[in-house]
């Protein structure tokens, strides 16, 4: 009955959630949650990858205890950051934490290597300090790479030590800027340029491939034996594969970061669409999820984090709804990125450092807003095609006055209801490629298994 296991990972944590088809409609039971997060050490942020693989290993035991063993298991986590392995497939160094500001020191060396228009045009991923091909340029200049032999993905690492099989998926690595947009491979001239080994890199898998069976060592720990598959490892990725789209929907996949998007059969990259900053990352069924990256629910995490942590969520919506119209600051500001006190960073972006609580809850709300309606702007510029509705997945979708504020400055009808869209996209690949589902048929299933709500703007 328990036939499919998603293992959806997060900055901030990760589930392992059940799933199953009964009665014509998909269910979906969280058995295992726990938390996640960068680790401050000498050098700076970095993600304890041992830590992750015992939470997953325990999460897949927990599900052997209580009699509900899945036959396949898929794990997606968030994009860019990575493991090198030594020859014998062990880690050599911690792996860094994409808010590490360790690349800002090499941008210049980056930037003469290969111009910033010569990447975008080769591989369609905006340019973001932390992505994983400025990542691995500090990584070959301080000698980290000399020793390494196999570059994984954080998903296709973890996939590993369940199995002892490596696989490159496709989706996560389309986020590292190293992927040829029209080939749909490793671009050897940006490995050239940039000085890295093509040997650290393994031909790239699509969801729906296995990775393998468990070893003997994790069934025994886990109680059962099962076969890992790819899922769209990215996070987002299978977000957007459970999604009810059509060819006029933008999704916005509303979490730590909102992804504002579009889903498309071919790239769109211009001159437009690297001066808005969108990139082209993969999704399933070799589709291109045309998006940008903007402040998500990590502005308002650390709201509450300023605030000492009393005030819920909740709260904090009626203290911005109390409010009057605010000002808007850009959500999107590099001040915003890991500040000490996000409150004091938005009163210094505003100007306004007498501002009260729920006047700046109430800016946040609208500005974050008003970007989402820009990025919808913009997507309509560079694709030609104008806009139906708005498809707002994740748990950022449980927030009704930014549902709200959303339809009204996009003046586009808003479709919630999916909020645990990772985990469904996570579980719909597996059941694709299990009964040879198409894209379609999966999502016809989405429709019938989920209450899904449609506002008015």
């Amino acid at each position: 009955m328990y036939d499919y296991l998603a293992i959806d990972i997060g900055a901030s944590g990760g589930r392992h959630i059940l799933g199953w088809v009964e009665k014509g409609r998909l269910r979906l039971e969280e058995v295992y949650r726990f938390p996640n997060g960068a680790v401050q050490t000498d050098r700076g942020l970095v993600w304890d990858t041992e830590a992750l693989v015992r939470e997953v290993r325990k999460g897949i035991r927990r599900c052997g205890e209580l009699g509900k063993a899945p036959r396949t298991v898929a794990i997606d986590t968030w994009g860019v950051d990575y493991v090198l392995l030594d020859g014998d497939g062990k880690e050599l160094f911690p792996a860094y934490a994409y808010r590490n500001d360790r690349t800002l020191a090499v941008r210049e060396q980056a930037e003469e290597r290969l111009p910033f228009p010569a990447l975008y045009a080769r591989t369609g991923i905006q340019r973001q300090d932390f992505n994983t091909v400025y990542q691995l340029f500090c990584d070959r200049l301080a000698g980290r790479l000399d020793r390494a032999a196999h570059f994984l993905m954080i998903p296709d690492y973890l996939a590993y030590r369940l199995t002892g099989r490596m696989k490159n998926e496709y989706t996560n690595a389309t986020t590292t800027s190293l992927v040829n947009a029209e080939t749909g491979g490793w671009d050897k001239t940006v490995l050239e340029r940039f000085g890295l080994p093509s040997s650290l890199f393994l031909p790239l898998s699509q969801p729906g491939e296995a990775v393998g069976e468990f070893t003997d060592e994790m069934s025994g720990y886990a109680g059962f034996r099962a076969r890992v598959v790819l899922c769209p490892t990215h996070d987002t990725a299978s977000a957007v594969a459970a999604c009810p789209l059509d060819g006029r929907s933008v999704y916005i996949s509303s979490g730590t970061w909102s992804l504002v998007g579009t889903e498309r059969e071919t790239p769109a990259i211009s001159e437009e669409s690297r001066r808005y900053n969108f990139t082209n990352e993969g999704g399933i069924g070799r589709r291109f999820r045309v998006l940008k990256n903007i402040m998500g629910t990590w502005l308002f995490q650390n709201i509450r984090r300023s605030l000492g942590g009393g005030c819920s969520y909740d709260e904090m919506m009626e203290l911005a709804m109390r409010s009057g119209r605010p000002a808007r600051f850009d959500v999107n500001h590099p001040s915003l990125t890991a500040p000490a006190d996000m409150l004091a960073a938005v009163k210094s972006l505003l100007g306004r450092p007498e501002a009260g609580t729920g006047e700046l809850l109430n800016s946040a709300y609208h500005s974050l807003a008003s970007a989402y309606a820009e990025a919808v702007r913009e997507l309509e510029e560079i694709t030609g095609e104008k806009m139906g509705r708005v498809v707002i997945v994740g748990g950022g979708s449980r927030d009704a006055y930014l549902n709200r504020l959303t339809a009204q400055y996009t003046g586009l009808p808003v479709c919630t209801g999916l909020q645990e869209a990772t985990a469904t996209g996570n579980i719909l690949s597996q059941l694709m490629a299990d009964r040879g589902l198409g894209l379609r048929e999966a999502r016809e299933l989405v429709q019938a298994s989920f209450d899904l709500k449609e506002e008015q703007a």
